[in-house]
């Protein structure tokens, strides 16, 4: 990391640059709901505006490191994909209290289950955890392709020109600012790019102002806005499974962190973290949103920077909380066309994945036992990413479990690490190289 100054100013237009990368994902999650359970439009302003604020609220809960939540990292937490379609079912099949009661009952798992879940740290030695950061950003690719060519690759527009001329814009934006630019400029790349490449795509007509028209100005969260909470073992199930899945995504994210800043990542460190998730999720529950997991795509953002503190997360933190009260303001970043946005993904998630390979280049691959451990999980994990419905002859239990490719290069990873080398393989630990002094101006 360059030695930087970061003032206020700066930290604000990081902060906002680490917004505009999480957001789309964010809003997807309370959209596909809301959609799916017809919400009217009054209940989708309210999801939306909520749900923005939640994820504000929710990255607040694990900035605040205290002694007993919190990890303290630079993260962004959003609304965890995987758990839409059952949401969806849960919703359709019993209430919407029911699906809300599910997500305050997994969340309450997830607190109790954080001491206990922070002891697999000694499960994850470098091969193990460069395999899955690999396989995070890896999997994450096709996503990011997918809103370049326009986000729905069944309509019959995808990859329309346009879209392709204002996504590959956006990316060479991007990288002519990493390879030329200089200082502050260069660590707001992503920022600068998402901004012209919008502009661009406005005089092509692909920008509309219309969800800015017709968002409210104000929104206060309410408590059970939807009704009170019901409790149902089998949707209470459900939702424990998912919050497992995004536990784990979750230690893969605070590993890659941890590399990043050259900082071992302790069973504390992961105890009070996975219980921040827990709180959000939590009050999630209560406030009829959903539940939170550590958003990955910002940890590319974190390498492409090169701004590794905490203060700019503080800004997006805030900025999403005041985004969620104002939803006019909310509605303004919605406006960047998929294209434009796919374009700073590609980028953003690319990084992630060499992140991983990066730090299997500290693995012996003389050893057989190493290559034969990196090349079936990695190769397990992008399968199971393009074709989660491998498993649908299986219970519906282990598909939830089993249809996230993240989770089975995890476990094949962990497996065959155990398997190949016993408590020898668990005895590798990661040795962080010395950090490189980022200044903070206060």
């Amino acid at each position: 990391m360059k030695h930087m100054q970061v003032n206020h100013k700066k930290a604000a237009l990081l902060g906002l640059q680490h917004l505009l990368a999480m957001y789309s994902g964010a809003i997807a999650v309370p959209l596909l709901i809301g959609t799916a359970l017809k919400f009217n439009s009054t209940q989708m302003t309210y999801l939306v505006s909520i749900d923005i604020f939640m994820c504000g609220l929710a990255t607040a809960l694990q900035l605040l490191r205290n002694r007993y939540f919190g990890i303290g990292l630079p993260v962004v937490l959003g609304c965890a994909i995987q758990a839409v379609a059952p949401l969806q079912m849960i919703g359709k099949k019993f209430t919407i209290g029911t699906m809300y009661g599910a997500i305050i009952v997994a969340g309450i798992f997830v607190f109790l289950v954080a001491g206990y879940f922070s002891k697999i740290k000694k499960l994850f030695p470098p091969v193990v955890t460069g395999s899955l950061i690999t396989v995070i950003g890896l999997s994450l690719i096709p996503v990011s392709i997918q809103n370049l060519g326009g986000g729905n690759s069944a309509a019959k527009n995808f990859g329309d020109p346009k879209n392709l001329l204002t996504g590959f814009i956006t990316v060479a934006i991007i990288l002519a600012l990493q390879v030329w630019g200089r200082g502050f400029i260069k660590s707001i790349a992503v920022l600068v790019g998402l901004i012209a490449g919008t502009l661009i795509a406005s005089t092509l007509g692909m920008v509309s102002l219309t969800p800015v028209a017709q968002a409210s100005w104000f929104h206060l969260p309410q408590p059970f806005y939807f009704g009170m909470p019901q409790f149902e073992w089998s949707s209470s199930l459900t939702m424990i499974i998912i919050a497992l899945v995004s536990m784990v995504e979750s230690t893969g994210v605070f590993f890659a962190i941890g590399d990043l800043l050259h900082k071992d990542i302790s069973s504390d460190d992961l105890k009070k973290g996975y219980r921040a998730e827990g709180l959000a999720q939590i009050l999630g529950g209560v406030f009829n949103t959903f539940p939170y997991t550590t958003f990955s795509q910002n940890v590319g953002l974190l390498e492409l920077s090169g701004i590794t503190t905490k203060r700019p997360i503080y800004w997006a933190s805030g900025f999403l909380m005041l985004m969620g009260l104002l939803p006019k303001f909310g509605a303004l970043v919605t406006i960047i066309p998929d294209s434009v946005l796919g374009g700073a993904m590609l980028v953003m998630f690319t990084m992630i994945a060499v992140q991983g390979m990066r730090m299997l280049k500290r693995v012996d691959f003389d050893d057989t036992r190493n290559i034969l451990i990196v090349a079936i999980s990695i190769g397990l994990g992008l399968g199971v990413t393009v074709y989660p419905q491998v498993f649908q002859s299986l219970p519906e239990t282990i598909q939830l479990f089993l249809g996230n490719g993240i989770v089975v290069a995890s476990l094949s990873a962990t497996i065959l690490n155990l398997l190949f080398k016993g408590k020898s393989g668990l005895e590798e630990q990661h040795i962080p190289a010395a950090p490189e002094k980022i200044e903070v101006q206060h």
